[in-house]
Formats: C-alpha cells, structure tokens, sequence
C-alpha cells in the first residue's frame, strides 16, 4: 500500500473522515469507483475499488503461497536430517515461487510510485503493451496479478503433491513411501528449463489478449483478431500452460489428440498457430491483426508493408528479443511438434525413459512420476 501510493503518512490538522467518492465528473476509468478516502492525523489511505479487490486477493495468494513454503520447507529439513540426499533446498525455493512471483510485481496495483512503474514496465514489457497504456488501464495490472499468483500457486499444489509424504506422516493415503521421481541429469534439466520457458510464455502470452482489450473494445474487434486471440494466443498458450504445470495431463490426452477426429482439428489449429507464430504471414492478414515473427523480424528491417512487414510491439531490445525467441519461436516450434507428433512430444516433456532392448543397463528404467505431474 505505500509503495503503490494507497497509504501516505504524513502530520495533518484535523481528525478522521471517511469520504466514500462514487464517481468522477469525466466519467474515466470506472473500475475505480466506489473509492473510498480515509485522512486522519497520521496520514490518508486511498481505496480504488477494483484495486483494493485486487491487493486483497493476491495478498491472500502470496500469504498462503510463504506459509506453505515455510511449513514445507522446516518439513523437508527435518527429513533431510533423517535421510541425506533429499531435495530440501529446492523444494524449499519451488514452495516461495507465488511469493517471488508477486513481488515483482510489487505495487503494480496502483502505479502511481516509481517502485511502481518500475513493476509496471515489466508487465507491459510481458504482455506487449506500453506503459502510458497500462499507466491509465490499471485494472489489466490487477488481473495480470491474480492470474500470475492463481498459477503459481497451482504450481505449488502440485509440488505439495509430490513431497506431500512429508506433511502427511502416518495418513493411510501417505504410507506406501516416498514419491519416485526422475533422476536429475541433463534431460531432466532440460525438460525442467523448457517447462519453465513454456510456462512463463503462456501465461504472459494469453495474458497479452486482455491487455489488448485496454485498447480495443472485444465486442467490435474483426475476425481476424478474433483468430488470433483464440488460436495463436488462447490455444497455444494454453498447451504451453498445461504442458509447463501438468505434463502427465498433456500425456494423457496425447493419444486423443493423435487418433481421433476432434484430436485432428485441434493437431490443424495448432499447426496453423504454429506457423503464424514462428512463420510469415501473407500481407492481407498480417495488416488485419494476424501476425508473426517473420513480419516483425521484416517490420524491424524496415520492409515495404507490402510484404507483410509489421512495426515489433518494442524497439530492438532485450523485450524484443525475449519476445521473438519465447513468445514466437519457443511456442511456434512447441505447437508444431505437438501438431506433428503428440505422443512423442508427451512422452519426452513427461520425461518418460524406456528400457533399451539392446542394452539394459544403457538406459535406467524411472518409475512414473505422480499423475498430478
């Protein structure tokens, strides 16, 4: 609250009032009203209606995300003291990510601080907007942080099912021993970097669909954005979503996707996202809204519009380039894989290891993770 401007302490003359403002004359940014306004000796708080909705909200998220990261973490150490080699330090670490999450977006809510703006640029820089915009739209700052803390601690949860032996000595549902998890070696680590790489790609590439709509009203936007709302951003960042939180979830529907009729037009949908993202889309589409990383790589070396070349969302940048390579190419490449071969895409972001027929022991037999994983 004082980093977002919402609570000001300072010596006033007078006592308390409370003064609850209904409205503007100008009838601006109605998500923030009712407000409330409370001055009293020591100061004044501010209270936007959505606003404060918001702060309570991921206040609660990031509250209950650090107690369980504290309960897990004292938890895991008194385990590891019983067996060496447990993952106590990166449980721990994985348990604080809401809390971490969240305050990188600390004061965002408000934006009216330079702590605050600083939050402010990062979310704009996520989401392909500018700053100026989401400065006046603070409502997108709310929603981006209920959404990013509501999915992490999804994350969370599924972490607190995999060591959740650990906090459930002696419940029935807990006894058959620890939870069997994957060797760490280098595909692991590589499956772990790409499902985080996918995670944050997703949420902030859907996210970008409701910050577009702090300039352009949903209701009369063509259908052009509405394609590529639903396709590039909806469908495919949301594969990225599920595969980054749940891949066990993807690899159960892998088999559907790869032999059925209804798994057929989605393996269509996503190769067309697929291409439209990481590929070049022709001049027509590319001026209605439907946009790639050819356009923007043609826009950015100052090509005719006539080849379908588009202005990138960011000057030549770190943005850019974290843009270009995780929200076009990591996603577009992703999509055409899962597009062109489901299953095998399941099984290696599940981190699934067969027994080779030739050489037993040149591949370890893992046993499956938990189905939450």
């Amino acid at each position: 609250m004082v980093l977002g401007g919402m609570l000001v302490l300072a010596r006033l003359s007078g006592g308390y009032t409370v003064t609850v403002i209904p409205g503007n004359a100008l009838g601006i940014q109605p998500w923030n009203y009712p407000g409330l306004l409370i001055a009293a000796p020591w100061g004044f708080v501010i209270l936007p209606f959505f606003a404060t909705i918001a702060m309570v909200i991921v206040s609660a998220g990031v509250g209950l995300g650090m107690a369980t990261a504290i309960v897990l973490g004292v938890q895991l150490v008194r385990e590891r003291k019983r067996s060496v080699g447990r993952p106590a330090a990166t449980g721990t670490i994985a348990g604080l990510t809401p809390a971490m999450i969240a305050l990188v977006t600390l004061g965002a809510c408000c934006s009216v601080t330079a702590g605050a703006t600083a939050g402010v640029g990062l979310v704009a820089q996520a989401s392909g907007s500018t700053t100026s915009n989401l400065l006046y739209n603070n409502w997108y700052l709310g929603v981006f942080q209920i959404c990013v803390v509501y999915v992490a601690l999804i994350a969370q949860e599924l972490l607190l099912r995999v060591y959740g032996r650990l906090l459930a000595r002696g419940d029935p549902a807990y006894s058959e021993g620890p939870a069997a998890l994957a060797p760490f070696d280098r595909r692991s680590l590589a499956v772990g970097a790409l499902r985080a790489g996918l995670l944050g790609a997703g949420v902030t590439w859907s996210l970008a669909v409701v910050a577009s709509w702090t300039t352009t009203d949903p209701s009369t936007a063509s259908a052009a954005l509405w394609f590529s709302w639903l396709i590039q951003h909806w469908l495919v960042g949301g594969l990225a979503i599920v595969v980054g939180l749940s891949p066990q979830t993807f690899r159960r529907s892998a088999r559907w996707i790869a032999g059925s009729a209804g798994g057929l037009v989605v393996r269509a949908f996503l190769l067309i996202g697929a291409w439209t993202l990481a590929g070049w889309v022709p001049p027509p589409l590319a001026g209605l809204g439907i946009e790639g990383f050819g356009n923007e790589v043609l826009g950015s070396l100052g090509a005719s519009p006539a080849t379908g070349a588009i202005s990138p969302a960011f000057s030549l940048g770190v943005a850019l380039v974290l843009r270009w390579g995780f929200q076009y190419l990591l996603l577009g490449a992703f999509a055409y894989v899962v597009a062109r071969r489901p299953v095998l895409a399941a099984d290696w972001i599940a981190d699934v290891r067969t027994r080779s027929p030739t050489s037993p022991s040149a591949v370890r037999t893992t046993p499956a993770a938990p189905a939450e994983l």
